[in-house]
């Protein structure tokens, strides 16, 4: 058995007809020898996505065909750590207190990479143990920041951590909270820590095998191309943000891995307020 994520284009369809599809799999699932372990539903694009255990991409195919007739235009391979690290869960979740079920997310998600700019130059200056030091006190303010804003993180990346957030809002306001959390930080500190940010968003399964992998390649390569003490968004963020107040300096870069220019836009979070 295999774990598969799938993808269906279903623009007009209700939340409760979605459900009711769920429902449909699970009571044929059994005959198929898979099992439906949850779904997310994006009403604003149209879009769900399956999370399934079964023997190959076909056969859970076949209970879609044979449950409701609604076939997946996608289906890729995930792991299930990813699933939940990027989305928070992998079951159906429990309805809440006066529901009567539970209401699902969109599994559209907003990617945020941070970087210390200097890493390597700071561990040949400074030496192994104290760089490390520099590297915990980054983690412990984003790891903070990453709680107080509902984000969640992926991994760590050595000298940077990669986070999830069902948001664009509480994305970017995180993200300008990290970097005013970072220059409090150096006004009191001999050694200061200086960081650049990264951010896309998108969907589960767009145009790649690996999950969110164009979200996850444009905001890394947004965060690699940041100067010191910036965050770089996509177009994408900036439309989900609803607000050009505190972006600047919008511009299209060449980007490795992208055979096209890039719109890149630069938030301008040293004076902005953040609630």
């Amino acid at each position: 058995m295999a774990i598969f994520m799938d993808r269906h284009d279903l623009a007009g369809t209700s939340a409760a007809d979605i459900a009711e599809a769920h429902r449909r799999d699970l009571d044929i699932q059994d005959r198929y020898g898979v099992k439906f372990l949850t779904y997310w539903y994006d009403p604003r694009r149209g879009n769900a996505f399956c999370l399934v255990d079964a023997p190959d991409m076909e056969t859970a195919q076949c209970v879609h065909r044979e449950a409701h007739g609604y076939i997946a235009g996608e289906v890729v391979a995930v792991a299930l750590s990813a699933v939940e690290a990027f989305l928070g869960r992998i079951n159906d979740p429990e309805p809440g207190p006066g529901q009567s079920v539970a209401e699902m997310d969109s599994g559209h998600r907003s990617i945020l990479f941070t970087d210390i700019v200097g890493s390597t130059a700071m561990t040949s200056r400074l030496g192994d143990r104290m760089a490390t030091e520099l590297v915990r006190a980054h983690d412990s303010i984003v790891r903070r920041c990453l709680g107080q804003s509902s984000g969640r993180e992926v991994k760590h990346t050595g000298d940077g951590i990669m986070a999830a957030f069902a948001s664009a809002t509480e994305a970017v306001r995180c993200a300008m909270t990290i970097q005013q959390e970072f220059q409090r930080y150096n006004r009191g500190n001999a050694e200061p820590i200086h960081v650049r940010i990264g951010m896309d968003c998108g969907e589960p399964i767009e145009d790649s095998n690996d999950l969110f992998g164009s979200t996850v390649q444009l905001a890394a390569r947004l965060c690699a191309t940041a100067s010191k003490d910036q965050i770089l968004v996509s177009e994408n963020v900036f439309r989900e943000f609803g607000s050009a107040d505190i972006f600047v300096h919008a511009a299209r870069r060449r980007l490795k891995g992208f055979s096209k220019p890039v719109l890149v836009f630069q938030c301008d979070w040293a004076d902005a307020a953040v609630d």
